[in-house]
């Protein structure tokens, strides 16, 4: 008997059938740079924004200013079209911009949401970066959830084309920054500081989000948080750190409605938090759509030696470590929402280690949707976390302040050739019902 082959070949050749660049063996790998499809796997990068108050509030630390940004925003959303990307995470000055309550100031905005819209590039508009206007005083004022939604709802009714949001960016880091290590806004040194900044952060961006829902309930919230941990080597952890290392997924507890331990309950409650707050939060997720950015430097994870000394570890667990322990905690989607280093000629590898790591995550089957290097251009006193104003340029950027290309830019453009096509999860194609053709034959 004839092997089934043989008619094969009689009939349609040996090999490079007829239909089967359609998504089979010589469909499309995902190579090329991002098409914008809805269904890409989103390559972003970001717009350094942070704008906190040093010196009990009477200087104000605005990147986009000190960055350059407020000048040649034109060349810098450029510059983004130019390396192929589709995605940008940028926030809107909000001290600048939310002048009173029902009180607006859109001119900056308006010329930059234009701009991004007809260069078709994608925003996740960042609502809040580290600091408030100086009316609002800093993160003890009870009435920010009010007067935070409502700007979030004026946002929305203003740029109804934009869908995806991160109203607070990294509410933990925002808190322990500006109320547990008294750098920042407040400057305060208290766990009482500290709880009342996460309880309002956390409340400022649920009712943000439900104002946005309002006008698009189809939107996607990034919520982008700092991945940590804290490395202590003594052989009896001390009660302090193995609290901190619960701390820090306290925003994303109070955010998801996620029961946190019973020790950090109890430090909620001992530190002013009322079992009425608490239960509202524990009331329910907010709306939208709900993706779990994690932020990762290698200067998140640090180590507590025998003697007290403290070392950044650099890369001990790694993003796919940390970020698969807050995976399993919430079961979200997830985006690497940041990423740099500071020394320039090492941006090309922990660029590509990074990826490694998403790529390892997704063969894990955890849905990685997207990944950030932070920021398009290089930043201003980071090493020092903004806490005084000495103007030292860290060479982290996409681009230096000259917006010429630091050695990252090569980098990540060649994993954009390679890599820009693939879709949010494998074969992702299915989940969206179009006219086109499945195309990927590989999963990446």
């Amino acid at each position: 008997m004839k092997s089934f082959l043989t008619n094969i070949k009689a009939h349609f050749g040996d090999g490079n059938y007829e239909g089967d660049e359609f998504g089979g063996a010589r469909g499309h790998d995902g190579r090329g740079l991002p098409t914008g499809l809805p269904n890409n796997f989103m390559f972003a990068t970001g717009i350094e924004c942070s704008n906190p108050t040093i010196d009990n509030g009477r200087t104000r630390r605005d990147m986009l200013a000190e960055c350059g940004h407020y000048d040649r925003w034109q060349e810098d959303l450029a510059l983004v079209k130019s390396l192929g990307l589709k995605v940008l995470r940028y926030g809107l000055p909000y001290h600048k911009t939310h002048l009173g309550p029902g009180r607006y100031d859109w001119e900056f905005a308006d010329l930059v949401m234009a701009e991004m819209q007809r260069l078709e590039i994608t925003p996740i508009l960042d609502l809040l970066h580290f600091g408030v206007p100086d009316w609002l005083g800093n993160f003890q004022n009870p009435e920010l959830p009010v007067h935070f939604a409502e700007y979030a709802g004026a946002v929305a009714r203003r740029y109804p084309w934009v869908r995806y949001y991160t109203p607070i960016n990294e509410i933990y880091v925002t808190a322990r920054m500006s109320a547990k290590d008294g750098v920042w806004n407040e400057q305060l040194k208290t766990d009482k500081g500290f709880v009342t900044a996460m309880k309002h952060l956390v409340a400022a961006s649920i009712m943000a989000t439900q104002q946005i829902a309002k006008h698009r309930p189809d939107c996607i919230i990034v919520q982008s948080e700092s991945a940590e941990y804290i490395h202590e080597l003594r052989a009896t952890p001390s009660p302090q750190i193995t609290l901190d290392n619960k701390l820090r997924f306290l925003s994303l507890d109070l955010l998801y409605a996620h029961h946190p331990d019973g020790d950090v309950i109890n430090y909620l409650y001992d530190n002013g938090m009322t079992r009425r707050e608490y239960d509202w939060f524990m009331a329910g997720e907010p709306p939208g759509y709900q993706i779990m950015g994690n932020d990762y430097y290698g200067r998140n994870e640090k180590i507590i030696l025998p003697n007290g000394e403290i070392c950044t570890s650099m890369d001990v667990l790694g993003w796919y470590n940390i970020t698969l322990e807050y995976y399993r905690r919430y079961r979200k989607p997830v985006m690497h929402t940041e990423t740099n280093v500071f020394e320039a000629h090492n941006g090309p590898t922990w660029l590509w280690k990074q990826w490694v790591n998403i790529l390892r995550m997704r063969d894990e089957g955890v849905p990685v949707l997207g990944f950030t290097w932070y920021s398009l251009i290089d930043q201003v006193d980071w090493d020092i976390g903004l806490s005084r104003k000495v103007g030292k340029v860290n060479p982290c950027g996409l681009f230096d302040l000259d917006r010429q290309p630091r050695p990252v830019a090569d980098s990540y453009r060649q994993l954009l050739e390679e890599y820009g096509q693939i879709t949010i999860v494998p074969h992702g194609e299915l989940f969206e019902v179009t006219d086109a053709p499945a195309t990927l034959k590989v999963e990446v």
